[in-house]
């Protein structure tokens, strides 16, 4: 077994996508994993100043998990914090398929997603 350099592991490309077909909306959207960063900031955006989940900060949390996913074929996010409301909107059946997706995609258990939740 070989261990790995610092600047190797600082170097790997590491940030998994995955394409997932939405026919619901006519096509295809490619979901890409967050940095680690990237998810503590997703995480600690769901808890209150006592480390539990906020239930108004539940609202439009799948949509808010899977903005932050979505990306374009340059790998540039699609979604911005302004359009959440708005993809909130959307049908609940493929926002609930593309959050599954990202929660796999992310390595969050179904723990974490009940926690973040507030179940």
């Amino acid at each position: 077994m070989t261990l790995l350099t610092k600047d190797q592991i600082l170097d790997a490309d590491d940030r998994g996508f995955k394409d997932v077909d939405v026919p619901e909306w006519g096509g295809s959207v490619r979901l890409m994993a967050m940095s680690a960063s990237e998810r503590d900031s997703f995480e600690a955006s769901m808890l209150d100043n006592k480390g539990k989940s906020d239930s108004k900060k539940l609202l439009n949390f799948r949509s808010r998990f899977i903005a932050s996913c979505i990306v374009g074929e340059n790998g540039e996010r699609l979604f911005t914090a302004g359009d959440v409301v708005a993809l909130g909107k959307k049908s609940a059946a493929p926002i609930s398929k593309l959050f599954d997706e990202c929660r796999v995609l992310n390595g969050m258990d179904d723990q974490t997603a009940k926690e973040l939740e507030g179940e």
